[in-house]
C-alpha cells in the first residue's frame, strides 16, 4: 500500500505545478490579444479613414452615413436596402455610390466591377487633391444636390409648374445620381477610363466647379425653379 500512495503524491505536486503556471499563461494570451484588439480601426479598403469625416451641411447628417456602424472596410455589405422605404439612408454612402455605378443594361449587377472602379477612383482623388478622398466624396455629395425642384401643378388641361423645396433625402439621391450620370457620359467614347472621369466628376463637384456635370444640373435646376415660384 504504502509503495502506490507515493506516486500518488508526487504527481499531485506536478499538478500543483502545472495550474500555478497555467493562470499565468493565459493572462499573458489574454492581454496581448487586448493589445492588438484595441488598436483596430475601420478603414475603406485598408486605406482611408473615416474618423475625421465632416459633415458640413447639417441638414444631410442623418443621410450620408460615413461614420460609426456605417464604417466599412469595403462598399460591398450585401444588405437589403431596398425592403423597406428609407433603409437605404442607412446604407455606407460609397456603397451607394458604387451601385449607382451599375446602371444600365450591361453593367446592372456587377458590383465587384464597380467597387474595383470605386477604389480605383479614390485612389487618382488622393493623388490629384492630396486629401482623404472619402471626405471629398461627401463634400461633392452635399455640393451636387439641388436644393429646390419644380413640380407640375394643375389638371383638366390646365398645368403650371410650381416651386418646391427638396428634401435632404432625395438631395442626397440625386447628386449621387447626377455624379454617376456625368463620370457615365464623360467617359463613353473616350480614352479616359471610368475611374478617372468619375475622380474628375468628384473633385469638380467638391469644389463647387462649373466644370463638374452634376454642379451644372443643379444650378440649372434650381434656375428654373426660382422662375417657377
Amino acid at each position: 500500500m504504502s509503495d502506490v500512495e507515493e506516486p500518488i503524491e508526487e504527481t499531485e505536486v506536478d499538478l500543483d505545478l502545472d495550474l500555478d503556471l497555467d493562470p499565468q499563461a493565459g493572462s499573458e494570451d489574454e492581454e496581448e490579444f487586448v493589445a492588438v484588439g484595441g488598436a483596430t480601426e475601420v478603414k475603406l479598403f485598408g486605406k482611408w479613414s473615416f474618423d475625421d469625416i465632416e459633415i458640413r451641411d447639417i441638414s444631410l447628417v442623418d443621410y450620408i452615413a460615413v461614420k460609426g456602424d456605417h464604417a466599412t472596410y469595403l462598399p460591398h455589405t450585401a444588405g437589403r436596402y431596398q425592403k423597406k422605404r428609407f433603409r437605404k439612408a442607412s446604407c455606407p454612402i460609397v456603397e451607394r455610390l458604387a451601385c449607382c455605378l451599375m446602371r444600365k443594361g450591361r453593367n446592372s449587377g456587377k458590383k465587384l466591377m464597380a467597387v474595383r472602379i470605386v477604389q480605383h477612383t479614390l485612389e487618382i482623388i488622393h493623388l490629384l487633391t492630396d486629401q482623404n478622398p472619402v471626405q471629398v466624396v461627401v463634400d461633392a455629395i452635399i455640393n451636387s444636390g439641388p436644393r429646390e425642384d419644380s413640380t407640375r401643378v394643375g389638371g383638366a388641361g390646365v398645368v403650371r409648374r410650381q416651386a418646391v423645396d427638396m428634401s435632404p433625402f432625395r438631395r442626397v439621391n440625386y447628386a449621387l445620381y447626377l455624379l454617376a450620370t456625368g463620370a457615365r457620359e464623360a467617359s463613353f467614347r473616350n480614352l479616359k477610363t471610368m475611374a478617372e472621369c468619375l475622380a474628375e466628376e468628384l473633385v469638380n463637384a467638391a469644389r463647387g466647379s462649373s466644370n463638374s456635370y452634376a454642379i451644372k444640373k443643379k444650378d440649372e435646376i434650381e434656375r428654373v425653379s426660382k422662375s417657377n415660384r
